[in-house]
């Protein structure tokens, strides 16, 4: 099984691909891993698309989640479930908010960089990831992908979703 998770900053797309990863065997890859190293420094795209071939070709079925579309745009015709969280900008605001002072001053293990919840970012997470355009793109990244299509738009949707999940592929 291939899945997707694309979604809004803060939604916790990186926490439900750790969860369906937990329950389902399958391996995870999540993207701002592959675009973000270091400091905050930033790969090329061409980079990126590489380390994420790497991943795809040595995994029959896999767990990724991350809005990076122009890397490696194949993957989603290969998706057998693509997940599109939708939170409320309140919700998001505040689980990056409490990611941030969990892993304030080291790296999360799903990214390797240290956590960060500084001014633009929170400007991105309030305002500048949710104007139409930008929802736009996830609804067409969303439609893009072959496979069940799912939208979750608050967390008890998400925790629904996981319980059934963990009935349908729980290991």
């Amino acid at each position: 099984m291939k899945i997707q998770i694309i979604g809004y900053s803060g939604s916790g797309k990186s926490t439900l691909a750790a969860k369906l990863g937990e329950i389902s065997g399958l391996p995870v890859l999540h993207l701002d891993s592959t675009h973000f190293y270091g400091d905050w420094q930033e790969r090329t795209e061409e980079e990126q698309s590489r380390l994420v071939r790497e991943f795809m070709s040595r995994n029959d079925g896999w767990i990724m989640d991350g809005n990076w579309g122009k890397v490696v745009p194949e993957r989603y015709l290969m998706t057998d479930m693509t997940v599109l969280l939708m939170l409320p900008r309140w919700t998001c605001y505040w689980s990056a908010y409490r990611r941030y002072r969990a892993y304030r001053n080291v790296a999360r293990p799903d990214l390797g960089c240290p956590e960060k919840f500084d001014r633009s970012f929170r400007r991105w997470v309030l305002w500048e990831g949710r104007v139409k355009s930008r929802r736009q793109t996830l609804y067409d990244k969303l439609n893009a992908t072959s496979g069940q299509k799912i939208v979750l738009r608050s967390r008890k949707q998400v925790r629904r979703f996981i319980e059934e999940f963990a009935r349908q592929y729980g290991k």
